[in-house]
């Protein structure tokens, strides 16, 4: 069983936690604090990002905190944002890219792609991207990205339904957003890979947990889900899988990792052994990729 307690000493190390503010985020940075980390917390509202910098304080800890903001749902933003990080930074050892949203109504980012496709994946691929020069400093970097188990749920990539050309179904985009996140997690694994490049690729979901992602559910769809589930996870159990692939020493890049659970619901860390054939479609990867490098402008230097 596998918990805080394994994280090994991160005195020296910098991580950046995007969403950090509530929920996972919010317990993975004040993990990362606590082992030693210089944690920078990437928020889009700086008035919560600081209350939570100072709630973890409050708590103790050996590392170093920074609050910054940032908004995945502007590409410009997220260029911004790392224009500036870089100037501050000299590397970057772990990359946690957890913000994210879910079932929102229909809403387009700065750019015009649907939320959740354009905030839980293409923001994240420009900002991992964009960074890509800071993790290369570091020695075996890790990128640890927020996935989720409605990706099963997701048969493909619709390219034609990214921009809200189809009538919206809030599940059914979301699910898309996660399947992204994972294929993005495998297509940057195997070009990590092929280019002899010691960073570590790996994705993390938090079973059913509690946070405030659930904001747009209403109440009586959250008790049904909830008696559904019939188990849910707090947020600091909910962030082990994200935590183990971040720091431990097992973790094997190209790896999804869940909780161990029936249905992975609820445990702690283990390979996920959730599989589909569109998460294993290595066509698709490398097609979300092009997209995305035509959509952000962002192309990576291996």
């Amino acid at each position: 069983m596998w918990t805080i307690k394994e994280i090994p000493d991160l005195t020296g190390k910098i991580a950046l936690v995007t969403g950090a503010n509530t929920g996972i985020g919010f317990e993975t940075a004040k993990a990362l604090y606590k082992a030693g980390a210089s944690v920078t917390l990437a928020v889009r509202n700086e008035v919560k990002g600081l209350a939570a910098k100072e709630q973890i304080e409050k708590e103790g800890g050996k590392g170093i905190l920074n609050v910054a903001v940032l908004d995945l749902a502007s590409l410009r933003q997220v260029e911004k944002f790392a224009t500036q990080f870089q100037k501050e930074q000299a590397q970057l050892d772990i990359l946690v890219n957890n913000a994210g949203v879910m079932i929102p109504p229909p809403s387009l980012t700065e750019e015009g792609f649907e939320l959740q496709f354009g905030v839980n994946f293409l923001g994240h691929f420009a900002l991992t991207g964009h960074l890509f020069p800071l993790l290369k400093k570091s020695t075996n970097a890790r990128v640890v990205t927020l996935s989720s188990g409605a990706a099963i749920r997701a048969a493909g990539i619709d390219f034609d339904n990214l921009r809200l050309e189809k009538p919206y179904d809030a599940w059914r985009e979301y699910a898309t957003s996660k399947l992204a996140d994972l294929l993005f997690t495998f297509e940057l694994h195997r070009k990590l890979k092929e280019n002899n490049n010691t960073i570590l690729s790996v994705a993390a979901h938090p079973g059913v947990t509690k946070t405030d992602l659930q904001r747009n559910i209403s109440e009586a769809e959250l008790q049904q889900l909830l008696a559904e589930f019939k188990e849910v996870m707090e947020p600091w159990q909910g962030a082990l899988p994200t935590l183990f692939a971040a720091t431990d020493t097992a973790v094997i890049s190209g790896t999804f990792y869940g909780p161990d659970g029936k249905h992975e619901y609820t445990g702690y860390p283990a390979p996920s052994k959730h599989h589909t054939a569109a998460m294993a479609d290595q066509q698709l990867a490398a097609d979300l990729w092009s997209y995305a490098e035509k959509a952000t402008g962002i192309y990576y230097s291996f």
